[in-house]
């Protein structure tokens, strides 16, 4: 099962690298590769490449990567749709017949409901929130300033492809843990 790809066949990736040179500046020539890695992310995963160079699994709300403050490593932050905790299905006297909903799902996506869904029923969608360290190995160094364009694009690249094997290994069991047990498949 995949959780995170590349979408090679719609790669608009090198294209959007090319024309927005500035988006680097200031992580260029940093002696370590964390925002170069993160910009490059945030443009792999940018809503304007619909769809994106980067795809993910169902379960996947987003997943943003940061330079942590205290040692400037790198953060994932990674929000998952899940099931009810169990602590709300072990009853359901809450519900008290007001036709509570979990995530509406359309051509198999999680999505949040409609106004129109919110005007008639309520609502509870709930996420795990994975927020965990990332590796540096395998990350290009951040490109020195006066890099050509096309080396900085591969560069880019390169950093999304190592962060994308990053996440799936971290964020790959998780899911597949969810979509494998039949109590916590939906949620509504």
């Amino acid at each position: 099962m995949k959780t995170f790809w590349l979408d090679r066949d719609h790669d608009r990736y090198e294209a959007m690298v090319l024309s927005a040179p500035s988006a680097f500046t200031h992580s260029l020539g940093d002696i370590a590769p964390v925002t170069f890695a993160c910009i490059a992310w945030t443009l792999a995963t940018a809503p304007i490449l619909d769809p994106g160079y980067v795809r993910w699994h169902r379960r996947v709300l987003s997943a943003t990567c940061g330079r942590n403050p205290f040692d400037g490593g790198l953060t994932a932050r990674v929000e998952l749709v899940s099931p009810l905790p169990a602590g709300l299905t072990a009853t359901r006297a809450w519900w008290r017949d007001r036709g509570w909903r979990g995530w509406p799902e359309l051509f198999g996506q999680f999505v949040p409901p409609t106004d129109r869904d919110l005007s008639r029923n309520p609502h509870l969608r709930t996420t795990l929130l994975i927020e965990a360290p990332l590796p540096l190995d395998g990350l290009p160094e951040a490109p020195e300033p006066g890099t050509g364009a096309q080396d900085v694009a591969a560069a880019a690249a390169r950093a999304v492809t190592v962060l994308v094997r990053d996440l799936s290994e971290l964020v790959g069991p998780v899911v597949q843990q969810l979509d494998a047990d039949p109590s916590l498949q939906g949620n509504g």
